[in-house]
């Protein structure tokens, strides 16, 4: 039986990457680092009900920690103004880093998504400054630097498909990313070849076509195989899952006759975080009237138009969209923690948008998967993960070369 390999995760967020590689079940997670605390709460807390880490452990191996103070979380020793207080039998253990929490285990790979609204297209258009201010676009040196530390035979840096065409300071952000790993004595596709690192999670048995770069690298001094490793992640593909295959048979809210001021449907479940928004009535016909019209069949400026007649606006872009039931759905984003005006559900009866299950079930998290946080941040860390499934796929991908 081939050895576990271990991982670290980076930018954990609620755990999308790192559940994956577990449910592989050939792979260790020696420390997960996230900075936001209801995705720290939500990751520590599957540790411990799913894969049976003691509490104590889980509050070690989740680090609660800015990763842009790279060499105080690399070395430890760091001062007292993280957000988290740990308690005081925990203190020694956290202030000796990740260094303290590796100690003389191997780290076989690094993981991580560093966030990715500084190179979203989507971002880059709302804000035309942010690819000179945005902070985000460098954090691949935080975690380049964490890589040359412990000098993994691979890493896995997962980000948008808008990575390919950012550039912060006038330079190509993957032409960075490029001599950034290649200092520090590793190979990864050259920008005019990572095209061929984007996957789609609908390959992976996820019921959502969500593009993603991934981002591949190996020492210069191994006998691993670069190509060979992208190879073996696609011959995990699957059959394509759609809408209906995922969402279909779970328990249905319909409109109230008479909405409260929070409540908008009524229905019976007993699965965690299945629970409508509240939407007015005004919306309730929205979503009926947009699925009875077949209005995502429309051309664009029907769309919008359709939304500028109602609130009488002048908008240039189209707010409503339903998912449909024999279509994998399109990308679950962070913007649903605002509304679900572009995922309501495909049910013309149910007229709602979807709930924070619905979407977990799109990014293929497993039904016992608790989140923590109000519904709000649940929606953002949800959008902000990486699909389960894929994560799955990429892991045992890897695992099967590195163990030749």
């Amino acid at each position: 039986m081939s050895k576990r390999l271990n991982f670290i995760d980076l930018f954990a967020g609620c755990g999308g990457l790192s559940e994956g590689f577990l449910q592989s079940g050939s792979y260790n997670g020696l420390a997960h680092v996230e900075w936001e605390l209801p995705m720290v709460n939500t990751l520590r807390n599957r540790l411990e009900k799913k894969w049976k880490l003691e509490k104590e452990e889980s509050l070690k191996h989740v680090v609660h920690f800015d990763i842009q103070r790279t060499s105080e979380l690399i070395n430890g020793n760091w001062s007292n103004n993280s957000k988290e207080q740990f308690p005081n039998n925990h203190q020694s253990v956290m202030r000796k880093g990740l260094k303290g929490l590796v100690k003389d285990k191997k780290v076989d790979i690094i993981i991580g998504g560093p966030p990715c609204q500084a190179y979203s297209i989507a971002g880059r258009a709302q804000d035309k400054n942010g690819m000179k201010n945005d902070y985000r676009n460098f954090l691949f040196e935080s975690f380049s630097e964490i890589v040359s530390e412990f000098k993994p035979d691979v890493f896995v840096f997962e980000n948008v498909p808008g990575i390919l065409s950012a550039k912060p300071g006038g330079v190509k952000v993957t032409d960075r990313i490029y001599q950034q790993f290649k200092k520090i004595g590793y190979t990864i596709y050259k920008s005019d070849k990572l095209k061929k690192a984007e996957l789609i999670s609908s390959d992976f048995g996820v019921a959502q076509k969500r593009k993603r770069i991934i981002l591949i690298g190996v020492k210069k001094d191994s006998t691993i195989n670069l190509k060979e490793i992208y190879t073996s992640i696609k011959k995990q593909k699957c059959t394509t899952k759609t809408v209906r295959d995922v969402l279909f048979s779970l328990p249905k809210f319909y409109p109230k006759n008479t909405p409260t001021k929070k409540i908008s449907h009524a229905g019976n479940s007993n699965l965690l975080s299945h629970t409508p928004r509240f939407h007015n009535t005004r919306d309730i016909q929205i979503f009926r009237d947009w699925i009875k019209n077949d209005m995502n069949s429309k051309p664009l400026d029907y769309k919008i138009n359709f939304y500028n007649k109602i609130f009488n606006k002048k908008s240039k872009h189209a707010k409503y969209r339903n998912l449909e039931w024999d279509k994998p759905s399109p990308t679950v984003v962070a913007h649903l923690n605002k509304d679900g005006l572009m995922f309501i559900h495909p049910d013309e009866k149910q007229a709602r948008s979807i709930t924070v299950r619905e979407a977990a079930i799109l990014q293929s998290f497993p039904l016992d998967y608790e989140f923590l946080g109000g519904q709000g941040y649940c929606y953002k860390m949800i959008g902000n993960a990486v699909p389960v499934l894929m994560a799955k796929g990429i892991a045992e991908g890897i695992k099967n070369v590195l163990n030749e």
